[in-house]
């Protein structure tokens, strides 16, 4: 079965991406032309060079990316199998240029964020003051400070420089979404260092909530 790429409808279930270059991030697969990922529910179970080959009889739907580009959402992982199926689809293969692209994911035709298809907006987000991850977060080097505030707004001090960055977020589960004023998205994931813990891993930063003060 083959389903056009702007069905998302149709992508529920194993899919197969084929025809497309996929810049793979990963040091031993590199990038692939004419090539097909494919994925079963929030995993990549195969990244293949050349003309499908690894689907068998899953039967996957299809979507033929000719002329279009796989990557990894910056910051999260790299397309491998057993990686998260998440990854954005662009028309851009300037190799250079693929990080601007999928940080505007109005020039994107699929964002896909844990084998999930995302809109470009959100359409439905969890109450910001519902959430336990509200308040001041600080990296180990103390350069980046950001501040989650109860009504779904977020503050970054970066540098000591404040309000470098400032926006909108949501959060579904352990992952946070972040939509910038200027236009780009970030994401981040919360995760458990200890049982009574967590930790904020953003692009390529490793946040810690910031300590209670003292009454």
């Amino acid at each position: 079965m083959t389903a056009p790429i702007f069905d998302r409808a149709a992508l529920d279930g194993p899919l197969h991406l084929v025809n497309a270059t996929i810049h793979t991030l990963d040091p031993v697969i590199g990038d692939l032309r004419n090539a097909g990922l494919l994925l079963n529910g929030d995993t990549i179970v195969a990244v293949e060079p050349g003309p499908p080959a690894a689907a068998g009889d899953d039967g996957p739907t299809v979507i033929d990316c000719s002329g279009l580009s796989i990557v990894p959402i910056a910051g999260l992982s790299s397309l491998a199998p057993g990686s998260r199926a998440t990854f954005a689809v662009i028309k851009s293969d300037n190799r250079k240029a693929w990080e601007y692209v999928i940080w505007r994911p109005g020039n994107a035709v699929l964002v896909m964020i844990d084998g999930r298809p995302h809109a470009t907006t959100p359409t439905a987000r969890r109450r910001a003051s519902d959430s336990p991850y509200l308040g001041m977060w600080i990296d180990e080097s103390g350069f980046l400070h950001q501040e989650l505030t109860a009504d779904g707004r977020y503050d970054e001090t970066r540098g000591g420089r404040p309000h470098a960055y400032q926006g909108t977020f949501w959060i579904d589960g352990d992952r946070i979404v972040y939509l910038d004023d200027s236009g780009f998205w970030a994401y981040g994931e919360f995760r458990k260092s200890e049982p009574s813990s967590s930790e904020l891993h953003h692009a390529g930063y490793l946040l810690h909530p910031a300590p209670k003060e003292q009454p």
